[in-house]
């Protein structure tokens, strides 16, 4: 299928030209950024040339691949469950795996099965494009959420490679903004060759934007199934250590020292209650792996003990140094369904700042309810449909949050109530991946 696309206007053609010359210099301020990244985290380091389009992959290992692209760690989450429907539908899939960050990376290659290949995004300059689908010539393009990027639309559309975006959002901020850079925005929504939209209000979003949407199918996270292992272990430390556990979730820079001053004022933790032994545990788990090491300092510095789950070998119960600890600090990857599953409840981060929020889905198919700060507009229509069913809370600021989820946790028939809610709310919305599946079928021309 390959609908008529407009021709780009002449001031669209410029403005192309132009964003092509300011991408091709500025690539070596990217290689600068990338070395300065890896000093924190190394997986920057790994195979930069990939991202200026030279790879070294023999030419039988790159045919009839299809290509899907999760730029980070959430979208990459999001593959994963696409990919586990597309597979099942289509025995011999092969995929080409593209991310831009280093989290997404490292979670992606879990999901790689034999004829998969895995390679960073490319640098959006017309040669490493160029050379990316060259190289490759996938059978088509699946981009996850909101990666549309000029330069590889226009270039993609001229060989007729088919993109499309699915599980596609665009918040009321991002619309903003694309629209401040319509030039080159509208042409590149233009040249996906399908949308499929979260809800409908992405959809009137995305085609004002110029986006041929063909399906509004839900949000592929309602289709996640958290990890087994993970969640029997949880009930496990739950049972040994028979204290209530708060979790600050995802947490963003700024939103770990107001949680913990709001937690102080509450008398929780500090000073005051040093050798009474807490009323409950208090677990924070950074957004970005990177910030590990400064939140724990931050919480140092505050004068509280820390105790981080890599060291823990049977669980915090069974940790001397947990048990002293004030705050417990979720330092690994790919353990979320652990650390929902093991919280009574959970403060949703990137929520308290002018974030959008993070995946509050995640926490409800765990049975751990959220309270939620004014600012979820990355999940604006699942943050509105949790806090109607009683799934999650919302809040104006951290100080309420806490209140708030002190309150809960002193009330334990309303806590089990909201758990309930919370995971049927999480049931109630499932079947994007089957819908999500069954429209790219038609997109995938034959090997």
């Amino acid at each position: 299928m390959s609908p008529l696309r407009p021709v780009p206007s002449a001031i669209e053609a410029i403005a192309l030209k132009l964003y092509a010359v300011l991408m091709h210099s500025a690539a070596p301020l990217l290689r600068r950024k990338l070395a300065r990244r890896a000093v924190a985290e190394p997986g920057y380091a790994e195979a930069v040339q990939e991202r200026f389009g030279v790879y070294h992959q023999p030419a039988e290992t790159t045919r009839d691949l299809v290509w899907v692209h999760a730029v980070s760690l959430g979208e990459t989450r999001t593959a994963a469950i696409l990919l586990r429907a597309w597979r099942e539908a289509c025995p011999g899939l092969r995929v080409l795996l593209t991310h831009g960050t280093a989290t997404g990376r490292a979670e992606g290659a879990s999901l790689l099965q034999p004829g998969d290949v895995q390679v960073w995004q490319p640098w959006d300059s017309r040669s490493a494009v160029e050379r990316f689908l060259k190289h490759f010539k996938p059978r088509m393009g699946v981009l996850l959420e909101t990666e549309v990027w000029p330069q590889l639309m226009a270039t993609a559309q001229a060989k007729q490679v088919p993109v499309v975006l699915v599980n596609a959002r665009l918040s009321e901020k991002s619309l903003a903004g694309a629209e401040r850079m319509a030039c080159l925005s509208r042409p590149a929504y233009r040249a996906l060759a399908a949308v499929y939209a979260q809800t409908e209000a992405d959809a009137q979003r995305l085609q004002q934007m110029g986006a041929q949407v063909a399906g509004v199918f839900g949000n592929l996270k309602f289709d996640a199934q958290p990890d087994a292992a993970q969640q029997a272990l949880a009930r496990q430390w739950r049972a040994q250590l028979q204290q209530s556990v708060l979790m600050l979730a995802s947490s963003r820079e700024g939103e770990e020292a107001e949680f913990i001053r709001q937690l102080v004022a509450q008398g929780v933790l500090g000073s005051a209650v040093k050798g009474v032994g807490p009323r409950l545990r208090v677990l924070i788990v950074p957004r970005h792996p990177q910030r590990f090491d400064d939140v724990q300092r931050l919480l140092e510095q505050q004068g509280l003990s820390v105790s981080r789950r890599s060291s823990w070998h049977d669980g915090p119960a069974q940790s001397a140094a947990a048990q002293l600890a004030d705050v417990w600090l979720g330092d690994t990857l790919g353990e979320m369904a652990l650390y929902y599953s093991f919280s009574a409840l959970a403060l949703l981060g990137g929520s308290f700042e002018a974030l959008g929020g993070q995946n509050l889905i995640e926490p409800a198919a765990c049975a751990c309810p959220v309270v939620m700060g004014p600012h979820t507009f990355n999940f604006a229509e699942a943050a509105t449909r949790a806090e109607t069913e009683g799934a999650a809370r919302r809040v104006a600021n951290m100080a309420e949050a806490v209140q708030q989820a002190l309150a809960l946790l002193q009330s334990p028939d309303e806590l089990q109530s909201a758990a309930v809610s919370a995971h049927q709310f999480a049931g109630r919305y499932g079947g994007a991946a089957k819908s999500t599946v069954e429209a790219l079928t038609q997109w995938l021309p034959p090997a």
